[in-house]
């Protein structure tokens, strides 16, 4: 059956359009300020005890956890970033991926800060210095394998078939929908198991576990299309990818630092053994 969600496409296209228009993206970079500011002011009326009672209860005491809150947003626009980026194509959404894993292990790094008394005192942060910068430096070093897995990327359609490609890209689109759907209620679901006091859950590592089995379904959504073996093993090794960094979410310091660091190493040699693979076989069939 050929897919034909008109509807969803559209719909899908119009919101696409809206997210990365720029008044969109000036309306986001402001808010991010405002809250940021408004966070530290609500802090500081905190520690005062300026507060009611109950907003006192919600409200931390530390100035440094406001960076945790403006890191927290940030991530949450870079997701919907992903979930957008993951119909125009696959191997860009890997990257970004990895993008958002080294933006979580440098806020886990600022993290360590909303734990330490004002002003910070070495003999409070000593021990926690390894840890951030284990955090740091894995960071940096995905940050410098994205800066050649980027250049690997040929964007190649899987089948000659414009109707074919089109089908697929549809098919892509409803995934991202779905998807786009379940990280906004994640969202809401958090803000208001915070705002009523219970237990919430954390929002990345639930939406990387979701995006093990989208991902999944793409490998299975494009062998309708492809069953060319280095795409088909591309594709799954993007997927275990996923894995291993959900797996590397849930890792304590130094090991998620390194297993990050060594998938995106797996990432960019896999890249680079698919882009020979490639080139191997059009030029044997020249």
């Amino acid at each position: 059956m050929k897919i034909k969600f008109s509807s969803i496409e559209t719909l899908f296209d119009l919101l696409e359009r809206r997210w990365g228009s720029s008044a969109t993206r000036r309306s986001i970079g402001f808010f991010l300020v405002l809250t940021y500011i408004v966070s530290l002011v609500l802090i500081e009326l905190n520690r005062q005890k300026l507060l009611p009672g109950f907003f006192s209860d919600i409200i931390p005491m530390n100035h440094l956890y406001s960076i945790d809150i403006a890191f927290t947003l940030l991530l949450l626009i870079e997701v919907i970033d992903l979930i957008f980026g993951l119909a125009r194509s696959v191997s860009s959404a890997v990257g970004k991926q990895f993008e958002i894993f080294s933006l979580i292990l440098l806020r886990q790094s600022f993290k360590e800060f909303s734990h330490f008394h004002e002003p910070l005192q070495w003999n409070e942060v000593s021990a926690s210095a390894f840890p951030i910068i284990s955090g740091a430096l894995g960071a940096l070093f995905i940050f410098f394998g994205l800066v050649y897995y980027y250049r690997c990327i040929q964007h190649q359609p899987i089948t000659e078939n414009s109707m074919e490609q089109r089908n697929f890209i549809t098919a892509k689109k409803f995934v991202s929908l779905i998807l786009l759907c379940i990280f906004i209620y994640m969202v809401l679901l958090n803000g208001y198991l915070h705002l009523g006091n219970e237990k919430s859950f954390d929002i990345f590592k639930t939406f990387y576990t979701v995006l093990i089995f989208s991902d999944i379904l793409i490998v299975l959504i494009s062998s309708r299309y492809s069953h060319t073996y280095s795409i088909v093993f591309r594709n799954t090794g993007f997927t275990l990818a996923t894995v291993l960094i959900r797996i590397a979410l849930t890792a304590p310091h130094y090991y998620n630092a390194v297993l990050g660091s060594g998938v995106m190493l797996y990432v960019l040699i896999l890249m680079i053994a698919y882009n020979k693979y490639i080139k191997d076989i059009h030029h044997g069939d020249s």
